[in-house]
């Protein structure tokens, strides 16, 4: 499954249903270089999940709504709340868990 990327526009509906996992983070971010394969693989091993990208410089507005901070950031939303949050990077099995 791929990666969506997600807007103020589309955010809402998106993360409405089920299970989505939203990543926080910026072109220039380093860290956040080294957590997007690792995001992807989870995509790829768990199509029942939604999984999407944030660019907080291109999307200020909803970094500002969650809090976002630091990046990478990494939000489990279930049918449209927000459930679990990890900052920096995570292993494929953090993500897991997370998202459980």
């Amino acid at each position: 499954m791929s990666v969506m990327p997600l807007t103020a526009e589309n955010f809402d509906e998106t993360v409405a249903s089920g299970t989505t996992l939203v990543d926080f983070w910026a072109v220039w971010c380093g860290p956040c270089k080294m957590q997007g394969p690792v995001v992807e693989a989870f995509a790829d091993k768990h199509p029942e999940v939604k999984v999407c990208k944030v660019d907080v410089d291109e999307q200020p507005v909803l970094a500002s709504r969650f809090e976002i901070m630091s990046i990478p950031t990494l939000i489990a939303f279930k049918n449209g709340q927000a459930v679990h949050m990890t900052v920096g990077l995570s292993t494929l099995e953090e993500i897991e868990e997370l998202c459980k």
